[in-house]
């Protein structure tokens, strides 16, 4: 009995505490709504555009839009896009961090330049993207990519300058190649920081995707805004907006769940 009360106990403090967890983003939630309904009563003099920019339509068109399968094919274009991006991104952005981290010649050399580069918005390469990759994937992916290598470079040389310089000498002492000591002690070591480069290239990356697929592509999150806009299908616009939020909501908590675990793992073993 008094095993069984203590199980009732314990279960009842753990819904609690779920409860805890789910009021405060709920509030969150029903918060935004409210000011969303606000914005939309005074977004403009005519009815019918407030009716359309308001929640209720706008959650309506998404039901829809989800329901009728017309979204799915913009949302999983986006997203093959923004992975290849970030696959390039990781594959550049993680070599010249280490090159960054390991040579400080190399550093003095090129840390000018990609510090210039670093501080171009992405967008500002639309139009030589477009003459020199033409009109389709090739611009978009360029721009995402090089919206997202610099977190990963950045955070990759971050990891190297923090790296505890024994681990070096230890190599060096067991003869260990180049090739070796950044395979085996240098990659392992900066993990923890390169995850951290990825996540903030995530956020980056699906900032700067909307803009950059509305350029002459057909297809994508940021097409379907467009699309709507010119065809003044306001509602569908808010539920594109939602979408765009959620799935950016999502991805960064994926790439924080995979930091946080790794994290974890490394302090474990």
């Amino acid at each position: 009995m008094m095993l069984g009360a203590h199980d009732s106990t314990r279960d009842a403090g753990r819904a609690q505490r779920w409860a805890a967890r789910l009021a405060w983003p709920l509030l969150g939630i029903v918060i935004s709504l409210g000011l969303w309904a606000l914005a939309a009563r005074y977004i403009s003099d005519v009815e019918v555009i407030r009716a359309a920019f308001a929640p209720q339509a706008g959650l309506k068109a998404l039901v829809h839009l989800l329901g009728s399968g017309e979204l799915w094919p913009h949302i999983s274009t986006s997203l093959q896009r923004i992975a290849i991006a970030l696959l390039l991104a990781m594959a550049i952005g993680v070599p010249l961090g280490l090159c960054l981290g390991l040579s400080p010649l190399f550093a003095r050399i090129s840390g000018p330049t990609f510090q210039f580069l670093r501080m171009v918005s992405p967008l500002s390469w639309m139009p030589l993207a477009v003459m020199a990759l033409g009109v389709g994937e090739a611009p978009v992916v360029f721009l995402l990519s090089f919206a997202t290598v610099w977190p990963i470079m950045l955070n990759t040389a971050a990891g190297v300058a923090a790296l505890d310089p024994a681990w070096m000498r230890l190599a060096q002492s067991l003869s260990a190649t180049r090739w070796e000591t950044i395979a085996r002690v240098v990659l392992p070591g900066c993990i923890s920081h390169i995850l951290t480069g990825f996540r903030l290239a995530v956020g980056i990356g699906w900032i700067v995707l909307v803009p950059a697929e509305m350029l002459g592509v057909s297809s994508g999150m940021g097409y379907f805004v467009l699309d709507t806009r010119d065809r003044l299908a306001y509602d569908e616009l808010m539920a594109g907006i939602v979408v765009i939020g959620g799935l950016g909501f999502a991805l960064d908590w994926l790439a924080r769940t995979i930091s946080s675990r790794w994290t974890q793992r490394g302090k474990q073993g």
